[in-house]
């Protein structure tokens, strides 16, 4: 943006490969605990899944800061309550909840 990075650099290739691969992996993690793994132990996934966001925010978020660039924190800010959405409550609430008391 500013006009020092040079976008056709060999490094960025790489980096820009190496952390796309690891996010689409997290992304088909996520998804497949999604099905038969969520429905066997729903609370399990919906901690794995929580801390594995809540791990990334705060890395992201400090390597961020401290690498210059805190501006990306309140773009992981954004994405932090869309990624966590009912995954904040455990799936008993979120059933009580949906279909009442009793």
């Amino acid at each position: 943006m500013d006009g020092a990075q040079a976008y056709t650099d060999p490094t960025l290739h790489f980096l820009s490969a190496l952390s796309g691969g690891f996010l689409l992996g997290w992304g088909v993690l996520i998804w497949c605990l999604s099905g038969s793994a969520y429905d066997a132990a729903p609370e399990a996934v919906r901690k794995a899944v929580l801390t594995s966001i809540l791990s990334w925010f705060l890395l992201d978020s400090t390597g961020s800061i401290t690498s210059g660039n805190p501006s990306n924190v309140a773009f992981n800010m954004l994405i932090l309550p869309a990624a966590i959405g009912p995954l904040w409550w455990p799936e008993q609430e979120r059933k009580t909840e949906a279909h009442g008391p009793g």
